[in-house]
This record gives structure tokens, sequence and C-alpha cells, in this order.
């Protein structure tokens, strides 16, 4: 039930993000691409572990802390209030909120489909690794 409801919040806020994007254009699809797949990033931060601790949908234990700080709903949520709040220019504004937008649309799919945040070995919370 929970999954769904992350589905639907990911479908409704993506939607609202290229409908932004398309009537806007520009920047806005910069920041819409980077929104969706910026968050993932955080795996860069896990190169160049030892490849005994990854695998198996595994994420490096030293690359958790930067997943999990990319992965959290608050964050997008307090990034588009505080964007919103600012007095900045429309045409500034535009893409920042855009990609804020984005962002939450990743973490609410991530969540949709079973990805959630990682414990301090890697492994995704709540979900006991195959072995």
């Amino acid at each position: 039930m929970i999954r769904m409801l992350w589905g639907s919040v990911g479908v409704a806020v993506l939607a609202f993000a290229v409908f932004e994007a398309v009537k806007y254009g520009g920047w806005t699809w910069l920041a819409l691409a980077f929104g969706v797949l910026g968050p993932d990033l955080a795996f860069l931060a896990g190169l160049g572990a030892d490849p005994r601790e990854t695998g198996r949908g595994r994420l490096a234990p030293k690359a958790v802390p930067a997943y999990n700080l990319a992965h959290r709903a608050w964050l997008p949520i307090l990034f588009l209030v505080v964007v919103s709040l600012l007095p900045i220019a429309h045409a500034v504004f535009v893409p920042w909120f855009v990609f804020g937008l984005a962002w939450l649309t990743h973490i609410a799919i991530d969540r949709a489909a079973g990805y959630g945040l990682r414990d301090a070995e890697g492994w995704v919370r709540g979900r006991v690794p195959v072995a």
C-alpha cells in the first residue's frame, strides 16, 4: 500500500515537473534531468571500494551517508519551500523549482520500486540480503 502511494506521488510530481519544463523550456529541461538522475550520483562516493563490500544490491559502505542524505524525502520538500520563498526573479526560480520537483520524483519512484535508505553496511533497510 505504501509503495503504491509513493508511486502515485512520483507520477503526480513528475507530471507537474514535465508540465513546468514544457511551459518554460530552456534550463528547466537540464534541471529536470539533473533532478531525476542527480541523487544517484551518490553512488560515485563508493568508487574504488573493495569488491567484497559490494554486489547483490549492496552499496559500498563509504557511499551510504551521501546516498542516504540525497534520498531523504524531506530534503527536496524543504528545498522547494525555500526556493518558493526566496525573493528571486521568475526566470531564476523556475529551473530550481523544477529541479526540486524532479529530485522528489526520483525519491518517490525509488520508494515505489522498493528502494529505500541504506543501513551502515550498504543494504536496503528492512530487506534481508540474498546470500
